[in-house]
């Protein structure tokens, strides 16, 4: 039976970093129409219900009816080893995620932690999260198992790393990273709503033999992502240039080995130089942007005006666990406090774009997620814009939707989330 759930409904016709606040669509009082995973209409809640008399209602009050979040960048591994204190990334690795990571050899605790990861995201309202995984492919079997049984849209793949920076035991090879990859890659790509993305971690901790490899296989496989990490701190550029000093610069350690191209997903990027900005343009690659991570582990202070005003596409991630929080409203928040920084505070309209449609268009997925629309995917939430007494007594005194909206944005977590509808089906 199809549902109508009524609410007030946040949607957008276009870009809001290029055309501004008026790029989003706000109903009062509306309604989203789904069945059979889909959305089938949008529009006043009176007109819904009367075209539709034997829907299924749910009525979320004053809820905010928007597409779930997209997360586009995360380590579901180290979930457990969130909010740990005081490294900087190369310490921050060694000390807490790589002796994490080596966990993941068992499958039952890979199980264990896949299982967790996703209740914490759903719990804050995420639909959809790209993920690095371990180097052990029982890691990436747990995490598509887990996001398969409950009906999301994940993608994910191994992490691959088989120089001696990175310690024994968490080390593949060139040809193992191939094999064990191109095998997960033909099991789970495509299969129900996954996807598969090609993870070297970063350039340290891969040889260029392996690198080449992994961009063999992209080249035999375009239809995949491939996710990794760039320009993150600054003393990891300059031990980028110590183990590839014939390199142009960071970027061009993955472009020399076929890892630059349309569906690249580059993390970070916060310090990068005039050609790595022209080159990621060039080709339709995606930045990621990790505030809470950023400020977090002290890596900088992503240019978000600099790097869309050059035409790159920007989307949204927690970077958990380097990241300090699995809520994409609080890394909406971190953003906002980034873009103060940087001169350059974010309208609420782009934050939350940024949260859901941006971060889908970063993937490629724009036409499935990230809005309201019908004929999209039916990954839904319903925001409480009054979840807590300090936001309520904020949002009462609101004169439009964002004045109502940034109080939550700022200071809401996963109570602010009333409801979530995966695949149409509730799941909170």
């Amino acid at each position: 039976m199809a549902e109508l759930i009524l609410g007030q409904v946040l949607t957008y016709a276009a870009d809001p970093l290029a055309e501004g606040p008026g790029a989003a669509r706000h109903l009062g009082h509306g309604a989203v129409l789904v069945e059979d995973g889909r959305i089938l209409a949008v529009g006043g809640a009176e007109d819904l219900r009367a075209a539709h008399p034997q829907a299924q209602v749910t009525d979320m009050g004053r809820a905010l009816l928007s597409a779930g979040f997209v997360d586009a960048h995360a380590h579901y591994p180290q979930t457990a080893i969130i909010a740990s204190w005081g490294k900087r990334l190369i310490d921050w690795l060694n000390s807490y995620t790589f002796p994490e990571e080596a966990r993941f050899a068992d499958p039952a605790y890979a199980r264990e932690v896949a299982r967790r990861y996703f209740d914490l995201t759903l719990a804050n309202g995420t639909t959809t999260a790209v993920s690095y995984c371990t180097i052990h492919p029982a890691s990436v079997e747990a995490y598509f198992e887990e996001a398969r049984r409950r009906g999301l849209r994940a993608l994910g793949g191994k992490t691959c790393m088989d120089r001696d920076t990175a310690p024994e035991g968490l080390r593949d090879t060139a040809r193992s990273a191939y094999d064990d990859s191109k095998r997960l890659l033909e099991n789970w790509h495509g299969r129900d709503r996954l996807s598969y993305v090609i993870t070297p971690r970063f350039s340290p901790t891969s040889t260029p033999e392996q690198l080449a490899a992994l961009g063999a296989l992209w080249a035999e496989h375009p239809d995949c992502l491939m996710q990794t990490h760039l320009s993150e701190q600054l003393d990891e550029i300059a031990w980028v240039k110590t183990l590839y000093p014939r390199a142009r610069d960071y970027l061009d350690t993955y472009e020399a080995h076929g890892l630059l191209g349309p569906g690249g997903l580059y993390g970070h990027a916060i310090h990068l130089e005039r050609r790595e900005v022209d080159r990621l343009r060039a080709v339709g690659a995606s930045v990621i942007h990790c505030p809470t991570s950023n400020t977090f582990i002290g890596s900088g202070l992503f240019d978000m005006a600099g790097l869309t005003g050059a035409g790159l596409k920007v989307g949204l991630a927690t970077d958990t666990g380097g990241g300090s929080s699995f809520s994409m409203l609080r890394t909406m928040a971190a953003a906002y406090e980034v873009g103060q920084l940087r001169h350059n505070p974010l309208h609420p309209a782009v934050l939350w774009w940024l949260a859901t449609q941006g971060s889908a268009r970063a993937l490629g997925l724009a036409d499935r997620i990230g809005n309201l629309a019908p004929g999209m995917e039916a990954d839904l939430i319903a925001v409480d814009l009054a979840s807590t007494p300090a936001i309520a007594q904020r949002a009462a005194r609101a004169g439009d939707l964002w004045e109502a909206l940034f109080p939550t944005i700022m200071m809401g977590d996963d109570r602010a989330i009333a409801g979530v509808w995966v695949g149409g089906a509730r799941a909170k």
